[in-house]
């Protein structure tokens, strides 16, 4: 399964009497139904390791581009209507601000380490506190509760799995607990976001920026407001996307399809 395709429904398993395994690339697996392959005998795997560093990279430099503006720089300082560069065009500082980290998973840890290189302040929320030589190790603060790390944050970074326990985390009440200066950065699921809220707080001024790699639908609609939006940032989708990554990516799924046909135990088994 690649990019969410094809869909593993009850019409395709019922097609495929035989089918022992279903490989997804990536970490997500919110696109499919465990359960219902679980009831077919299918067992299932991703390649969850590999994808880490290349996104948490996603994340930094989402970060550096909507705080320092460099998809605005860059069409000012192309565009031919441009005759001299205003002095008054700044950004927001980066080394001394606070990231909080909504998902400490690998993904969200290694924000934290790239984090820590640009002198930040690291605040994060998870399921589970981290122990404490790991948060010393990048200086992040556990916040038990979502709302304090919001109303403390410049920079709000999702990292977290899509279940039904995240979808929309971030909603109306969420973006109005976080600072007007703030920015909202997405690597996780665009499913995390209430897209209709980010674009009234958006519009509103409730927040002043969003950097997203993720949305609903991928791509948005050609006349999506997001898309029109000059404080907005968003990429394709490619948190994982490098040559490398990719490669291995497939190497991985490989080799779960032919353990799970010769009835060895798979690599990164989802269960």
């Amino acid at each position: 399964v690649w990019y969410h395709k094809p869909a593993i429904n009850e019409e395709l398993l019922q097609s495929l009497p035989n089918l022992k395994i279903v490989a997804s690339a990536g970490v997500g697996i919110d696109h499919l139904d465990l359960k219902l392959l679980s009831s077919y005998g299918v067992k299932v795997s991703n390649t969850p390791f590999i994808v880490s560093t290349d996104t948490a990279d996603m994340g930094m430099a989402l970060l550096l581009a909507s705080a320092r503006r460099l998809v605005e720089g860059h069409e000012m300082a192309v565009s031919p209507d441009t005759e001299y560069f205003s002095a008054n065009w700044l950004g927001a500082e980066v080394s001394g601000a606070t990231l909080g980290i909504l998902g400490m998973g690998t993904i969200g840890y290694k924000v934290a380490e790239r984090a820590k290189a640009f002198e930040m302040k690291i605040l994060y929320h998870n399921r589970n506190q981290r122990k404490k030589e790991e948060e010393s190790a990048v200086g992040a603060v556990y916040c038990k509760k979502i709302d304090d790390l919001l109303q403390q944050s410049d920079f709000v970074l999702l990292a977290v799995t899509l279940t039904p326990q995240t979808h929309k985390l971030i909603g109306k009440r969420e973006l109005e607990l976080m600072k007007p200066t703030a920015t909202l950065i997405n690597i996780s699921r665009g499913l995390v976001v209430d897209q209709d809220a980010l674009v009234e707080a958006l519009q509103n001024k409730v927040i002043k920026a969003a950097a997203l790699d993720v949305t609903y639908p991928e791509p948005l609609p050609r006349d999506h407001p997001l898309l029109k939006m000059k404080n907005v940032i968003i990429t394709p989708h490619i948190g994982s996307a490098t040559k490398k990554t990719r490669w291995v990516m497939m190497e991985e799924m490989a080799e779960s399809i032919e353990a799970g046909l010769a009835g060895l135990p798979i690599p990164s088994e989802v269960l």
